[in-house]
């Protein structure tokens, strides 16, 4: 070692003058920041890639959902005009019976309500209910009153039906037309 102070100015000095190793002056730390940056940006573009390649994906899904929908809506009845056919394939024999020779009042009369049961069962499948309410309290939900007639019993109820309402699922599709009692 020397007895000579040192002087830590001078060191500094020596060391900024010194050229870098690669030749460039002391530029070391920008190499590593446009590494750093270079690496940022080709995230950024692989995070946008990925991006586009999700919001595509979403676009496809939409577009599914929407055919099954329009496919849906085509094909919502399928189910129930099967259930329907065997009921016209009933009607149809029904009428052919009625040009036989033999063919009596009594048999298509039966015939009919064979084939009337059947309707009544497919429709009963698919949630529709008939509204029949003699002896009911009125109910202006599924009622509509035609008439108010006297009567001996309770008001305000249905003592008669002019034709029968429906429901399907509990949803009036024709409300019972009924006439309603009221006090003598």
């Amino acid at each position: 070692m020397t007895d000579k102070p040192v002087d830590h100015d001078d060191m500094n000095q020596e060391q900024s003058e010194q050229p870098a190793e690669d030749g460039a002056p002391a530029q070391a730390g920008d190499a590593g920041e446009q590494s750093e940056v270079e690496q940022l940006k080709a995230q950024l573009a692989e995070k946008e890639e990925e991006l586009l390649r999700v919001a595509a994906e979403m676009q496809n899904v939409r577009h599914r959902a929407e055919r099954d929908i329009e496919s849906a809506r085509k094909f919502a009845l399928e189910r129930f005009v099967e259930g329907l056919l065997p009921v016209v394939d009933s009607l149809e024999l029904g009428i052919q019976a009625t040009e036989k020779e033999n063919a009596t009042l009594e048999k298509i009369k039966e015939g009919d309500e064979m084939t009337l049961k059947m309707l009544i069962q497919t429709l009963e499948k698919f949630g529709v209910q008939a509204v029949h309410p003699i002896g009911e309290r009125f109910n202006p939900d599924h009622h509509q009153a035609m008439s108010l007639q006297p009567h001996e019993g309770e008001p305000d109820h249905v003592v008669d039906v002019m034709q029968k309402g429906y429901l399907l699922k509990d949803r009036v599709v024709r409300p019972a037309l009924v006439v309603v009692s009221k006090p003598k």
